[in-house]
């Protein structure tokens, strides 16, 4: 019987370790889930949060907060994308800050996670962090880099950041996908028939 309940245990610990979410926002921090026993936090100060409403999402807010803009997304589990939510995004950023120009300098994949940086309009960088779970989808922007290189040396250790630091950058970001849905259908109920 002993052993039986060892394994109930153990099999609860390994679902609760793999069910943690990649991202969650704890007492002023960001939390990210490297591997099943590490995270990673990043503190943060000064937050604002919007609440974002619409009809296919279960949560979903943005987060202004030490140069760090996020969107996250919870949506329902028949809510299905017309295309890559993160291109949706990088789409919505772009018309926002009124870019002209946006050049990949660099892109890095890691199990749920898309860090990518770009050159914008060849004057300052934006560094994206994009993490996806199910039925969930966070967007980072990270004015200074700071977050996007300490998140990034916990997947390659021997990381070097190479890019010009931008200065003090004056960016008010108020990108939501959640926002302009109804405009331009980002997310839709899939039905039995799709």
């Amino acid at each position: 019987m002993g052993m039986i309940i060892n394994a109930f245990k153990s099999l609860f610990k390994t679902l609760t370790k793999l069910s943690r979410p990649y991202f969650t926002l704890e007492e002023n921090q960001l939390k990210f889930k490297i591997d099943s026993d590490n995270f990673y936090y990043f503190p943060v100060s000064n937050i604002e949060t919007k609440t974002r409403h619409d009809p296919y999402v279960l949560e979903a807010f943005t987060l202004s907060a030490n140069q760090l803009y996020v969107e996250y997304i919870h949506t329902d589990a028949d809510v299905s994308w017309n295309g890559q939510a993160f291109s949706f995004f990088i789409g919505l950023l772009k018309r926002d800050i009124r870019a002209r120009s946006m050049e990949l300098l660099e892109k890095k994949e890691f199990n749920h996670y898309e860090l990518i940086v770009y050159k914008i309009d060849n004057s300052y960088v934006l560094h994206l962090i994009y993490i996806y779970e199910i039925n969930k989808e966070i967007f980072i922007v990270d004015l200074k880099g700071d977050l996007y290189e300490g998140l990034l040396k916990n997947f390659e250790k021997e990381y070097k950041y190479e890019f010009e630091r931008n200065k003090k950058l004056n960016l008010t970001l108020n990108t939501s996908v959640v926002r302009n849905n109804a405009i331009h259908s980002y997310f839709r109920t899939t039905s039995a028939g799709d």
